[in-house]
């Protein structure tokens, strides 16, 4: 007879949006927190939230330029002093010499565009995110490239 208890474990991709979710804490964004971690071979490679470069004043300083602009969500990105979460994490990756080639990245929030073309060129081979967001050509970049995009909300 065996003493052993089925234990109630998240799967790799709960696990790691659970992580995503923590780091998305650390945003200084006054309008979306926002995190991604990137993942090979079940092992944490770097992490990454939205928010001013490192060493600058964070907007809950400065005030948001985009809300101060009135500029709709999904438009317009470059007007904003703030990293996206997944460019962060790949900066923090090339940073410290790991290599991401393969890996996959877990985000809060489905990568715009601009994040798209940086994950493609970086060789992420697989995107998870929780929340959907407005950009039709991160999809067809995506589908181009033939990258496994899985939506876990």
């Amino acid at each position: 007879m065996s003493d052993k208890t089925e234990l109630d474990r998240p799967s790799w991709d709960e696990y790691f949006m659970n992580i995503t979710n923590v780091v998305a804490t650390r945003s200084t964004c006054l309008r979306r927190q926002i995190g991604a971690v990137i993942v090979k071979d079940q092992r944490l490679l770097s992490t990454g939230y939205n928010g001013a470069p490192s060493g600058l004043a964070h907007c809950g300083e400065t005030g948001c330029v985009r809300a101060v602009n009135q500029v709709p969500s999904g438009e317009r990105q470059e007007l904003c002093r703030g990293l996206h979460a997944e460019q962060s994490a790949v900066v923090q990756a090339a940073r410290y010499g790991v290599s991401i080639h393969g890996a996959t990245i877990y985000s809060t929030h489905q990568p715009c565009s601009a994040c798209t073309k940086i994950l493609l060129n970086a060789g992420i081979k697989r995107v998870v995110y929780q929340y959907s967001y407005p950009d039709k050509l991160a999809e067809q970049l995506i589908a181009e490239a033939g990258i496994e995009y899985v939506c876990f909300g």
